[in-house]
Formats: C-alpha cells, structure tokens, sequence
C-alpha cells in the first residue's frame, strides 16, 4: 500500500491538521506497516500557482514548447504522477476564512487536469482517479459541521469527486479558536474519531 500526504496548512509547524494528518497516517501505518509514505508539505515546498504563463505552456502542445514552458508542465506532472501512484490519500485542510488554503488549492489546480485526472464525455465529466481512499484532516477555529456556513466540505466533496475520488472520510478538529478547553477537546475529538473510524 502507498500512502500520500499532503499538508496544506501554511504553516511549517504548529499546524493541527498535519497534526491529526500526521495520526492518520501512523493509524493507517500501525495497521499495515509494510505502507510505503510519500510526504508532501505544501508550505515547507510550496508549488507554482496556476498564472498565465503556467496556462501558456499547458495549452502549448507538447512538441512546440519552450524548454521553460516544458519545465513547468512537468512541475504538475510531478504532482499528477504522485495522487495516482497512491492507494490512500491523507489531506491536512485547515479553513482559513470558510475556504481553503491558497495552498491546497494551488496543488487542486496542478492536478485537476483534463485528459489525465479528468475528462469530458458525451454523457458528462468523468473522473479518472479512482480505487483510492481519502482521509482529510479538517481543522477549524469555529464550529462549523453540518451548518450552512460549512463551504469547505461540499467544494472538497465536488472537487475531489470530479476527479473520481468519492471515497471520502473526514476526521473534524473544530472550535480550536474558542479557548484552550475547546482545542483540547477538539484535538481529542479527532483522535477518537482516527481511532473509531480507521479499525
């Protein structure tokens, strides 16, 4: 089994969804330690965002790019290549204001590509990443489940299942921002959760 990670906090340390993403992963670890672990830390390796020259050189085709335009389409290949080698998908999201980090949805733009994670039919988009499990580490100042002010969830749940990953899990660490009691208890929470949830 080859687990992949990746940290989408902005944070290089002291984030608590690497925190509970890194449980996760020494869940799923203890149960099968013959799983090989690829780690992506997207503050400490933060990837190029998707700008114009980034879209001048995808649109290129392949045989008339520049050697730069070449170099950065191979930058979200790497990423490709990495979400489709593994069998568990770990994902450290914190919420910054409702939303994701800039930086996970730097790594959603390398990846969500048509043609290869992706692509369109005659009876509509069809994702082409699949047979894999996804774990996501959410972790919120606010509490925020089930309530309509949770746009993280249902954009995680779109995205993701666009490009075939459906089998999703999410392990919640909310109220962190609301006194040293309710960290705790949420930090709690979500290893209870990584416990009940990952047998």
């Amino acid at each position: 089994m080859k687990i992949l990670q990746i940290n989408a906090s902005a944070r290089t340390a002291g984030s608590i969804s690497t925190r509970i993403a890194d449980a996760i992963v020494a869940r799923l670890r203890a149960r099968t330690p013959e799983a090989a672990l690829e780690r992506r830390d997207l503050a400490a390796h933060p990837h190029s965002a998707l700008d114009d020259a980034a879209l001048g050189a995808l649109f290129t085709p392949a045989d008339q790019r520049t050697a730069q335009q070449a170099a950065r389409v191979a930058m979200d290949q790497a990423l490709i290549d990495q979400l489709m080698a593994a069998d568990v998908i770990v994902l450290g999201v914190p919420m910054y204001n409702f939303g994701v980090s800039v930086q996970f949805k730097t790594w959603i733009d390398a990846v969500a590509k048509a043609g290869l994670t992706f692509r369109y039919t005659e009876n509509g988009p069809e994702g082409l990443v699949t047979g894999k499990k996804v774990y996501i580490a959410l972790a919120r100042g606010g509490v925020y489940r089930d309530t309509s002010a949770d746009s993280q969830v249902p954009y995680l749940k779109t995205v993701l299942g666009f490009m075939g990953l459906t089998d999703l899990t999410f392990i919640y660490a909310e109220g962190l921002a609301m006194g040293a009691e309710s960290a705790d208890r949420a930090i709690t929470g979500a290893m209870d959760d990584i416990e009940r949830l990952i047998p």
